[in-house]
């Protein structure tokens, strides 16, 4: 029989229980506490156990912060053992609080609501923050609107933060402190901008440069400053006139409230050079300036800061045509030019660099008067005439009928060709529409053809029968003379007759005279004759005149016939 002095098993089980039966329920509970002591780094917390238990004092701070703890005070803990070896109880302040805050997070993450707390770490891709005993993780790109190079001044420091996104099963929580700064940053924006108006002048900072303009800070929000709004004169570039960091004054020109944009101007504080630019500049003005700017189309001079003129391709060269204003003039250049016109509503000024010159066609007229005779290089041959280049960079037409007596169409064409050097004669000038017409043929002997010179001048002609002399004798032909005293020409061996007895040069003598059929001329417009040819165009207008062989007369016949008829012409 057991007694309380000699207790049994079931005594001592029953006593176990009694001690321990409310304690298994503690575990994984946040109970309350007292501090009982507080050893170095360490507080001694009794929350009601058979043991008290020990908890870090940097448990009780937020991170950077030293604990406020001293004995006596109520604190909760989160109670993870009852005892473990040593007997004691196993607290912790950190899953305390961090119960406690998820519990509040959650309510705050349901109603948008902002939540202070503190970055202390580092990790990949981001860090890590203190959410009041939660730890939520912050991304690199949502610490700041702009990239921040060091965060080292944003940790420990208590700061609000927007939930992103929250999940208590895995124990993730992701924040914003960019979130926080733009909605401040809009807030700010819509203040400023009510209390801006268009035509404002104001002071601003540069705070970047791109290659279509400035944004300035206006204080706290920024606007554009475009490139065409720097400055009257041609700016390139921004940074030919602004640096980041540069206090400015603006006036502000447009703002849209519900863009939250606002242009800015700079040269709307300067006089506008513009107001006074028809007086400045009347048409025919002579002046100097710089080309700023070279297009396809032409190029634009500067003739004072703010006021630019533009050289159309067509006003550039009286002799350079079709060829691009970059070959002409160049960026930088001091040019002169003569106003053609002004424009000031639409800003325009049109300006032409080849008045500013002596006129080429004029010049020529004035040193080369009709009837003079010059000498140039044949540029081009067109379907009509030749084109002489001559003094001053100007370009003459030789009519292809100008070019050589008895010849047209192509062979008058054919007698030259490009690069050769020519004289030519002066036979009309009209400088206003920058034409000159030159002649070749009216330089030959005897000019304009008479009737003394009829074989030298309009009979001789491509496939005429004329009376040639014999000049001299060659082993491989005659050089002949059409006429009397008209050009000489060659006959070939082969072509003093149809047969081979025929074609001996050594049978003609000197001062002999017979007929031969103009072939053509050479590039020299020496005429070509040939007895051959002839022989054989009068046996074609025999045949064609008295019959064929096939009527019954023979072929000497139809010769003797046209011979006879031949030689009473000619008597």
């Amino acid at each position: 029989m057991a007694t309380s002095a000699n207790p049994t098993r079931d005594d001592f089980a029953a006593l176990l229980e009694q001690t321990l039966g409310d304690a298994d329920g503690f575990e994984g509970r946040v109970v309350k506490g007292t501090v009982t002591a507080i050893e170095n780094d360490l507080a001694v917390i009794d929350v009601g156990l058979k043991s008290e238990g020990r908890v870090p004092l940097r448990e009780f701070a937020m991170p950077g912060q030293k604990a406020d703890l001293k004995v006596g005070d109520e604190v909760e803990v989160y109670v993870d053992r009852v005892e473990n070896v040593h007997g004691e109880a196993m607290l912790s302040r950190d899953r305390a609080r961090r119960e406690a805050a998820w519990d509040l997070l959650e309510a705050e993450f349901a109603k948008g609501s902002r939540v202070e707390g503190v970055i202390f770490g580092r990790v990949k891709g981001g860090f890590t923050v203190d959410l009041n005993g939660a730890v939520a993780f912050l991304p690199g790109s949502q610490v700041d609107i702009r990239p921040v190079r060091d965060v080292t001044p944003l940790m420990d420091i208590p700061q609000p933060f927007q939930i992103l996104k929250m999940d208590r099963k895995r124990g993730n929580i992701v924040v914003s402190r960019r979130a926080i700064l733009e909605e401040t940053r809009a807030e700010q924006r819509s203040g400023l901008i009510m209390s801006l108006a268009e035509n404002q002048v104001i002071d601003g900072v540069v705070k970047n440069i791109t290659d279509y303009g400035a944004f300035v800070d206006l204080g706290g929000i920024d606007g554009l400053l475009h490139v065409t709004d720097l400055s009257y004169k041609r700016v390139n570039h921004p940074s030919e006139v602004l640096n980041i960091g540069d206090t400015v004054r603006v006036q502000i020109i447009r703002i849209n409230k519900d863009t939250q944009r606002i242009s800015l101007g700079m040269k709307q504080l300067e006089s506008d050079p513009w107001d006074a630019v028809a007086a400045k500049y009347p048409i025919g003005a002579k002046l100097s300036g710089r080309v700023t700017n070279i297009t396809e189309y032409g190029a634009f001079v500067e003739l004072e800061p703010g006021i630019e003129g533009l050289v159309h391709v067509s006003e550039m060269s009286w002799t350079k045509k079709n060829v691009h204003p970059g070959k002409i003039v160049s960026t930088s250049q001091e040019v002169d030019v003569v106003v053609l016109e002004v424009d000031a509503e639409k800003r325009r000024v049109s300006l032409g660099l080849k008045q500013a010159q002596a006129n080429p066609w004029e010049k020529f007229a004035a040193e080369h008067p009709v009837g003079s005779v010059v000498e140039g290089e044949v540029k081009n041959a067109t379907e009509f005439g030749l084109f002489i280049g001559l003094d001053n960079d100007v370009d003459g037409m030789v009519h292809m009928s100008d070019i050589a007596w008895g010849v047209s169409g192509e062979d008058a064409l054919n007698l030259h060709r490009k690069g050769e050097m020519v004289k030519v004669v002066v036979l009309d000038i009209d400088p206003e529409k920058e034409r000159i017409s030159l002649g070749m043929k009216q330089l030959e002997r005897g000019g304009v053809p008479t009737p003394a010179t009829a074989d030298a001048g309009s009979r001789l002609q491509k496939n005429a029968i004329v009376t040639v002399t014999v000049l001299e004798v060659r082993d491989a032909g005659l050089e002949v003379q059409a006429g009397d005293g008209g050009p000489t020409g060659f006959i070939k061996r082969t072509d003093l007759g149809r047969d081979r007895d025929e074609q001996r040069p050594e049978r003609f003598q000197v001062g002999q005279k017979f007929d031969a059929l103009v072939t053509g001329f050479d590039r020299s417009k020496k005429p070509t004759f040939s007895v051959k040819a002839m022989q054989i165009a009068e046996e074609k207008e025999a045949v064609a005149q008295y019959g064929s062989s096939d009527s019954g007369a023979s072929l000497g016949d139809i010769l003797g016939e046209a011979l006879k008829a031949r030689t009473e012409k000619t008597k």
